[in-house]
């Protein structure tokens, strides 16, 4: 079992910063963030090997960057010019086996923290 423990969402206005962190109980092959709103489908905002490779959304790309600590089983999401679109609940997810993280396949999930952008 993995447990994920997500903060740093809140308010912020248009064009501001914020920085998610996940912190992972054990060890994991990769991570991400997710993000919904509601009446939508989640969708993937970035996810991160062991290794380091990402993967990012092209509707975040350049504006957020993930990075990670793997000695503290933690990723970070730091998020530049934010937008009001970007307003959503974000959730940290997180896999140790490697054919999951290749498909994109992520079996534990954060409780989510919600990230409002307003104008």
């Amino acid at each position: 079992q993995v447990q994920l423990v997500e903060s740093g969402g809140g308010s912020v206005q248009a064009g501001g910063s914020l920085r998610l962190s996940c912190v992972a109980s054990t060890w994991t092959y990769c991570m991400g963030w997710f993000r919904q709103t509601p009446g939508k489908e989640r969708e993937a905002v970035v996810t991160i090997k062991r290794d380091g490779s990402s993967s990012y959304a092209d509707s975040v790309e350049g504006r957020f960057t993930i990075s990670q600590d793997n000695a503290k089983n933690t990723v970070y999401l730091q998020m530049n010019s934010l937008k009001i679109e970007d307003t959503a609940m974000y959730y940290c997810a997180a896999d140790p086996q490697y054919i999951h993280c290749s498909r994109g396949d992520f079996d534990y999930w954060g409780q989510g923290t919600q990230v409002t952008v307003s104008s």
